[in-house]
């Protein structure tokens, strides 16, 4: 056997980025990256993490958990600021959700990259969905044609990294449906913005993820309230 190249998951441990790593795994050897960035959710992410993690037996030495706590002290979105309130789901809104973490990809990739040309990863993979909501700017197509232009200018001559976004266009039930043809640990992973132990239900990414359950006609095997 030839030895597998190796690619680095951005792994948040929720639903999209679960199947990734699904994905990554057919073709790749696995290195995980997960990030801790003072989040109302981080405990139970980086349980999924690690659950998911084991599930693929990502040895110790390709798994990197960091820690950039500052989205916390920054604000403006509430994912990392108890004060301002977890939106329930408005599918028809075109408006940027207080969910929004600003530029939180840009640093997210950031990592991966600085991982990647020290470790020889060719390729870094993200979960990214354009459906997810139309007002993330760094969920958009445009943003990581972009970033692989930068990777290029800004890393060593001889470095080849490129982003991967596989899931970029499709709809949330057909990554289900892809997930479960992957075997993916669906059950692993975890979605809601506001809760930790029972899912809320009612958060944005909570209706998406019931949606695309019913949509692809399979039961979601985590509890909600």
């Amino acid at each position: 056997m030839t030895r597998k190249d190796t690619a680095i998951v951005l792994a948040s441990g929720g639903l999209d980025s679960c199947v990734t790593v699904a994905i990554a795994n057919e073709v790749y050897d696995l290195a995980l990256l997960h990030i801790n960035y003072g989040q109302r959710t981080e405990s139970k992410e980086l349980s999924a993490f690690h659950e998911i993690a084991s599930y693929y037996n990502v040895p110790d030495e390709r798994i990197l958990i960091a820690n950039i706590d500052y989205f916390r002290k920054i604000g403006g979105s509430s994912l990392t600021d108890t004060k301002i309130p977890v939106q329930e789901a408005d599918p028809d809104s075109k408006e940027i959700p207080t969910t929004y973490v600003p530029f939180r990809n840009t640093l997210f990739l950031s990592v991966a990259v600085s991982w990647a040309e020290v470790i020889g990863a060719g390729r870094v993979f993200i979960g990214v969905v354009a459906q997810d909501s139309p007002g993330y700017p760094d969920c958009k197509p445009l943003y990581y044609e972009a970033f692989n232009k930068l990777i290029v200018a800004g890393t060593k001559p001889e470095t080849r990294v490129t982003v991967e976004t596989p899931l970029i266009f499709k709809t949330k039930a057909e990554i289900v449906t892809l997930g479960m043809s992957l075997k993916a640990p669906l059950h692993l992973s975890w979605s809601c913005y506001k809760n930790t132990e029972k899912a809320c239900g009612v958060c944005h990414s909570c209706y998406l993820r019931l949606k695309a359950f019913r949509e692809s006609g399979h039961k979601d095997p985590i509890e909600y309230e």
